[in-house]
């Protein structure tokens, strides 16, 4: 499920970087996610009638990492190429397990270090050129913040996805980010960041059909329902397949071409997974419903 997740992800950076020629960043992600809280609140209704407290408090965190994620990784999309973007936005394997190493949260074995580790070194192949870090942009570094968003949101995910019900938290989660996005679409123009645009067209249309229901309502609930079963680094590890998808999609839609160096690093993310899945130790996350070597949930853990 979480690597159908990174397809369907990272095959819509080049939609999203398209779709900004005709919305603004804001009123774009407004849209988007008040379109799928829309949607998921007709299909639960009744399942959100029920919601409890807890819930409320566990998908605002979930939503206020998942709006400042999505503020960095669009905007950095204007500066930025998509797949340099994805790369960039996926070192948050490397993010999660030194927050929550360095949290005391979880002790991480000696081969997901090893397998984060892999992985960092292709992200750095893949999106810093040969001169250095010199040639880093504003979009560069967007995407970075990004990537440190999405690991809190990747952890906070963990610690609450087996307490209270998928449907709930997904809902909270996305509908706060479209009402945080849409609140922002004022002060982004009294700033000065940028004036709300929104030209309403066949392609936007399609975009917003396409990251609502596909990377939005779907993709964010499969994730939820999918770390029940995992823990956070590990789920950290698979996120690394975004980029690839997105290195392809961006190569197949644009001709974006990644050189031998681009394509080492490619195939050193490839490793790092297979390292942390196959070397890790078999262990659960704490309350997990599958309890040692149940499938999904034996994967590398530190037991993210």
């Amino acid at each position: 499920m979480l690597g159908l997740c990174m397809l369907v992800w990272g095959a819509t950076f080049v939609v999203v970087q398209d779709a900004l020629a005709y919305a603004s960043v804001m009123v774009f992600l407004a849209a988007r996610f008040l379109l799928a809280a829309g949607i998921l609140a007709v299909v639960y209704f009744g399942v959100l009638r029920k919601m409890e407290r807890g819930a409320l408090w566990a998908g605002g965190l979930m939503g206020v990492c998942l709006f400042s994620g999505y503020i960095c990784q669009t905007v950095g999309l204007k500066f930025t190429t998509p797949s340099k973007a994805a790369f960039l936005n996926g070192s948050s394997t490397i993010w999660v397990p030194v927050m929550m190493s360095a949290a005391g949260m979880r002790r991480v074995g000696g081969w997901v270090w090893a397998g984060v580790v892999t992985a960092m070194a292709g992200l750095y192949l893949v999106a810093i050129p040969s001169t250095g870090f010199s040639h880093l942009n504003v979009g560069d570094v967007l995407s970075v913040g990004s990537a440190i968003s999405f690991a809190f949101h990747i952890i906070v995910v963990e610690r609450y996805s087996h307490k209270f019900a998928v449907t709930t938290l997904s809902f909270v989660q996305i509908a706060l980010t479209g009402i945080l996005a849409l609140a922002a679409v004022p002060v982004a123009r009294a700033a000065g960041w940028e004036a709300p645009r929104f030209a309403w067209n066949g392609y936007l249309a399609f975009a917003l059909a396409l990251t609502a229901i596909g990377c939005t309502v779907l993709a964010f609930s499969g994730q939820v329902w999918a770390q029940r079963h995992t823990s956070a680094t590990h789920a950290a590890i698979l996120f690394t397949l975004e980029p690839v998808f997105a290195a392809i999609t961006s190569y197949l839609v644009l001709h974006e071409r990644l050189g031998p160096r681009a394509l080492t690093g490619a195939v050193l993310i490839l490793g790092a997974i297979l390292l942390a899945e196959l070397k890790g130790p078999v262990q659960a996350p704490p309350d997990s419903e599958g309890g040692e070597g149940s499938g999904v949930a034996a994967g590398i853990g530190d037991g993210r």
